[in-house]
């Protein structure tokens, strides 16, 4: 057993607090998940901001905040030979491998190669990682694995062919909707096409539609939120949001679908989908966004400052719990939370507006990529709030909607347990902060064969099952 539990924290250590699809090594999720007066090895904590995070133990041994400090120092952005002439950043030659990770003599020898920057990490589960390769290390690597007998499968044999076909163009005429914008769920668009679909939707529903500015970004873009409601009062409210990380370009893609889908949709909607006021924010992270679009493909955080150790991952920036087990203080690693709390115009923006509304919420939702997810509070630490079995339960639920829509299966938990300990994300401050019943963060596809590099082709049936998800939490919503 004491093995064990030391290989679980080693390849925590291992793969770090990169992102929302980061870390799988836990412990099964059958025992997360088992419908029973509480979870094994978790402890129920009520929400109590200010307080430290508690040391817990799982079923195999203890696992203490010390041993998460920091884990994502090592997970930087490709060193500047990766920067072409005219400032575009490009992966020539690099390849996505997944590795077999089975012992910790294996999750020892990939920190060594991420450290020494021969890999980035990007995702992985229960028994594998996927690793990012640079092209100049794919020797270094391939000896090190096979040294060991580590199994390993080249997914992405080249990385900047895959992003080159990610998001073929489209004709001109195709991006003329007849419907009045250029949104088409069958591209990635960029900002201007998503701002002009929401002034679009404001111009010709104006009695469902609401459209705001509830703040700028570093750069000065704004942050705008979509409101569909059918103005009764008393109506329970719906936070969604999509975008936060920057390379993620199905989140927003996949809520502006939403929004479409119910607007298209209004009058045959059920009463649960009529009677929300719902708030819409497909893209809470415009600079990072654009930036994706002409410089990096992977950059994930905001647009804070220049450089290789520019920006803030935004979901460390929140404010509650901040600072914690997962969040980097190395202004280069991908995970770093900032220099407090809000300290993001974006985020403040958010908390600004939900701490500042008269409505009545009740459901909060944040899509994030890659993975196949449905998450739930606790993030910052390996605990669970006390009507945890209610959101598992919905969860569960809004799994088997995705499933009954044509989709894959999602793994439903606690985010702390479920991935990995991760201080100041939304949904935990949601909950914590904000005391919203039902807050869940969505990690849609996929489960690692293109991660970020999701094709276009991939949007609808994406979206479609995500819509089906949303249904289930706003039907338990309105009844909460």
């Amino acid at each position: 057993m004491a093995k064990v539990a030391v290989l679980v924290v080693v390849l925590v250590v291992v793969l770090g607090c990169l992102d929302g699809t980061i870390a799988r090594i836990t412990r099964s999720h059958k025992l997360l998940t088992e419908q029973q007066s509480n979870i094994p090895g978790v402890k129920i904590e009520e929400a109590a901001d200010g307080e430290e995070p508690t040391t817990i133990a799982n079923n195999e041994g203890l696992i203490t905040n010390e041993t998460t400090k920091g884990l994502s120092d090592g997970n930087v952005a490709f060193d500047d030979d990766f920067i072409q002439p005219e400032g575009r950043v490009l992966y020539r030659g690099s390849q996505l491998w997944k590795i077999l990770v089975d012992t910790e003599e294996k999750a020892e020898l990939l920190a060594g190669l991420r450290d020494g920057e021969e890999i980035t990490m990007w995702g992985g589960n229960a028994s594998t990682v996927d690793i990012l390769v640079k092209p100049d290390a794919r020797d270094k690597v391939r000896k090190a694995l096979d040294a060991e007998n580590i199994k390993y499968d080249i997914t992405i044999d080249d990385l900047q062919a895959a992003i080159d076909e990610e998001n073929p163009p489209l004709e001109e005429e195709d991006f003329d909707n007849r419907n009045g914008h250029r949104l088409t769920w069958q591209a990635y668009h960029r900002l201007d096409d998503l701002q002009g679909y929401l002034d679009f939707l404001a111009e010709t529903y104006p009695d469902l539609v609401k459209l705001q500015t509830i703040g700028n970004s570093v750069n000065g873009r704004p942050i705008r939120l979509l409101k569909i409601s059918n103005g009764q009062t008393g109506n329970k409210a719906i936070w969604i949001d999509g975008g936060i990380h920057a390379r993620e370009w199905i989140t927003p893609a996949t809520v502006t679908y939403i929004i479409n889908q119910f607007i298209s949709n209004w009058e045959n909607e059920p009463k649960y989908i009529q009677n929300i006021d719902w708030y819409f924010a497909p893209l809470l992270n415009p600079d990072g966004y654009e930036y994706t679009h002409t410089v990096d493909r992977l950059w994930r955080k905001n647009r804070r400052g220049s450089g290789r150790c520019a920006g803030i991952d935004l979901n460390r920036n929140f404010g509650y719990r901040w600072g914690g087990s997962g969040s980097s203080k190395n202004p280069c690693a991908e995970t770093y939370g900032g220099s407090g709390a809000f300290s993001e115009p974006e985020t403040a923006a958010v908390q600004k507006f939900i701490s500042g509304s008269s409505a009545k919420w009740k459901g909060y939702i944040s899509f994030h990529s890659y993975g196949q997810y449905i998450l739930y509070p606790w993030g910052y630490n390996r605990v669970v709030p006390p009507d945890y079995q209610d959101l598992e339960a919905v969860g569960q639920k809004a799994a088997q909607a995705i499933k009954g829509a044509g989709g894959p299966s999602y793994t439903v938990g606690p985010a702390g347990n479920t991935l990995y300990p991760a201080a100041g994300g939304s949904d935990d401050w949601a909950k914590g902060t904000m005391k919203i019943k039902y807050a869940y963060t969505i990690e849609l596809r996929d489960n690692g064969r293109y991660g970020f590099v999701l094709p276009a082709s991939y949007i609808q049936p994406t979206a479609k099952e995500a819509l089906a998800a949303v249904k289930i939490i706003a039907e338990a919503s309105y009844t909460a």
